[in-house]
């Protein structure tokens, strides 16, 4: 039996080489920049909580603001006065505006 030797030729790569490393210095470079985009982010919420009081804070004339408001029947103008002063969320300044009551007058 006669064995017969086919030429072997080097292998040859890829047919596109180019494409695919494109592509992947493309994925890569997205990658990067979500990862860098949420060390930003994290850092800017470790800088200021959600809540953290901007500006001068709770003060006696805020409350008194406040409860004018809310004696008028404007809670969501008080919501807005406190947000506005203190920098807290919605949710937040909300539940403050509703637990402020009126001091009550001493007793005779």
């Amino acid at each position: 039996m006669k064995t017969t030797h086919l030429p072997t030729t080097p292998p040859q790569g890829y047919a596109h080489p180019m494409p695919n490393l494109i592509v992947t210095l493309l994925l890569t470079a997205v990658i990067a920049i979500v990862i860098i985009g949420l060390i930003v982010l994290a850092v800017r919420v470790a800088q200021r909580p959600r809540n953290a009081l901007v500006g001068g804070g709770i003060g006696p004339e805020l409350i008194e603001q406040v409860l004018q408001l809310k004696a008028s029947d404007q809670f969501d103008q008080a919501v807005f006065l406190v947000r506005g002063e203190t920098g807290m969320s919605h949710r937040a300044a909300a539940r403050l505006v509703r637990k402020i009551h009126p001091t009550p007058p001493p007793p005779p």
